[in-house]
């Protein structure tokens, strides 16, 4: 059966007090977010006792760590600042297997200097592509190395969004360090989103071999807001990949919010990943027992 989880980053408490509210809610693994209270977890910061003593405590709650956030700009088009970045992102992987799970996940970027998620016309070029592509197989040899893998994820706005370019860059850096996070809502623009069916169904007969962690949130048209839009989670130190709602004709709220199949989605998602995790996002921390819930209730109702 599909198991149920959530970001740890949605709960901004000491360790402890993350694990045992998180375990409050009926959920059984996590995607780790290394932001807690009372701990430094930054670049440079990372050691074998503190990883460990994450780990441990997830454990000892009955939430094993199913995968690790590392959401940043990979293609950032000021060097130092990418370097700096990705310097960060190989630390997490290097210390992947000790947190508890060798998944890491980034999405592909933006060579927007502003935003992580803002389309920026270089994104689509060859010469984008070629940046991204070596990045990407830099950062997937490095995960190789140290027992990990670092699961792409894609988005409209980014360097990676559509099945295709998912397809070429999965061809171009065909290695074992390097595999895929699914998250169908990232692939709907004004373009397809009412063509809800047949979309989805496109990616999962290109894509479900690459699958190894699942997201559960929805999708929607923004209506008259197009700007980026971001939500109040309750924690000004929250990165903005948890704050983050769409940019655009898009929104991109919790599950059972929008506009997305979930029947669908769940039955396509099971079929080849019968015990994947499901980690669902995009929402405040009030919300959590409606959106478990609804997945829930959509699980059940698909015998999954």
């Amino acid at each position: 059966m599909i198991q149920t989880g959530i970001f740890s980053g949605y709960f901004p408490y000491e360790l402890e007090r993350t694990a045992k509210v998180i375990r409050s809610h009926g959920f059984n693994t996590v995607q780790l977010d290394l932001h807690f209270k009372d701990m430094e977890l930054g670049p440079g910061q990372l050691t074998a006792q503190k990883c460990t003593q994450i780990r441990d405590t997830f454990r000892n709650y009955n939430l094993p760590v199913s995968c690790i956030s590392a959401y940043t700009n990979i293609v950032h088009p000021d060097p130092a600042e990418r370097q700096r970045r990705n310097g960060y992102l190989k630390e997490i992987l290097t210390h992947a297997r000790q947190l508890g799970s060798p998944y890491v996940i980034s999405e592909t970027g933006t060579f927007d200097t502003e935003s992580d998620w803002v389309h920026h016309p270089k994104n689509k070029t060859e010469e984008g592509w070629d940046q991204c592509r070596a990045v990407i197989a830099e950062l997937s040899q490095h995960a190789y190395d140290h027992g990990a893998v670092f699961l792409l994820e894609t988005y409209v706005n980014n360097v990676v969004g559509s099945v295709e370019e998912t397809l070429r860059m999965f061809a171009e850096v065909d290695h074992p360090g390097l595999g895929l996070l699914m998250d169908p809502t990232n692939f709907f623009e004004a373009h397809n989103i009412d063509q809800m069916d047949r979309t989805l169904n496109q990616v999962f007969d290109a894509l479900s071999d690459k699958i190894c962690i699942a997201h559960a949130k929805d999708v929607k048209r923004s209506g008259d807001d197009k700007s980026e839009k971001h939500s109040d989670i309750g924690d000004d130190s929250a990165a903005e990949s948890h704050t983050f709602r769409g940019v655009g004709e898009i929104e991109l709220p919790a599950p059972g919010l929008g506009a997305l199949n979930y029947d669908l989605y769940l039955q396509r998602l099971a079929k080849k990943h019968p015990n994947i995790p499901i980690i669902i996002e995009h929402l405040t921390e009030d919300d959590v027992p409606r959106a478990k819930q609804f997945l829930d209730e959509r699980l059940r109702a698909n015998g999954l």
